[in-house]
């Protein structure tokens, strides 16, 4: 609850909360989500993550937790993704060989598409980048630009990708699944810093 709380005091436009009990990052709790989606405050994005949920797990996580967003991780389809009256994303892994522009095209009711790192074996949070020149010019839907990003790189992420959002998570942890206040704030500067400039 602090780290949710300290993320929006530093000036975070979201915050993510993974809903995928393979993850090391899962909440099971679901009341411990909600308090920390409360504590957050009723300015920020709540993100909730699924990857291949089962219908009725996302309809138990909405019922418990004040969810803005849902963010779909796997092999959903457009009609699953938006079957729950709330404005999701769709992530796409950048697998060798994938094309974006096709793959995007399939998601038109999204509210962004989420660009991360393939791995064969872990469907996000990798801490891996991917090459940024396979992003297409143009994507039908805001891009938010996710794969091992930290303090580091954001500012030349930005500068390069000017995407409409980042997505960070093991790049400000001090430990596999700690969040680290003082690596959220320095994300949070240095990537607002670029956008302001390009403005």
């Amino acid at each position: 609850m602090d780290v949710a709380h300290h993320a929006a005091a530093a000036g975070a436009d979201a915050i993510g909360l993974v809903f995928y009990p393979r993850s090391a990052r899962n909440i099971s709790d679901l009341g411990l989500a909600r308090e920390i989606a409360q504590a957050a405050g009723p300015l920020i994005n709540v993100v909730g993550l699924f990857v291949d949920p089962a219908p009725a797990d996302v309809e138990r996580v909405l019922s418990a937790v004040p969810l803005s967003t849902l963010q779909f991780h796997g092999e959903e389809s457009e009609d699953f993704c938006s079957r729950f009256s709330r404005p999701y994303w769709k992530a796409l892994r950048m697998k060798p060989g994938l094309d974006v522009s096709a793959q995007a095209s399939l998601y038109l009711s999204a509210s962004g598409l989420l660009l991360d790192a393939y791995h064969p074996e872990m469907p996000g949070g990798t801490g891996e980048k991917f090459d940024w020149q396979r992003i297409p010019p143009s994507l039908p839907r805001p891009l938010i630009l996710a794969g091992g990003l930290d303090p580091t790189n954001v500012a030349t992420a930005v500068e390069t990708v000017r995407p409409w959002a980042v997505d960070v998570s093991g790049g400000v942890e001090s430990a596999p699944g700690v969040k680290s206040p003082s690596l959220i704030e320095e994300f949070i500067v240095r990537a607002k810093a670029v956008r302001i400039s390009l403005n």
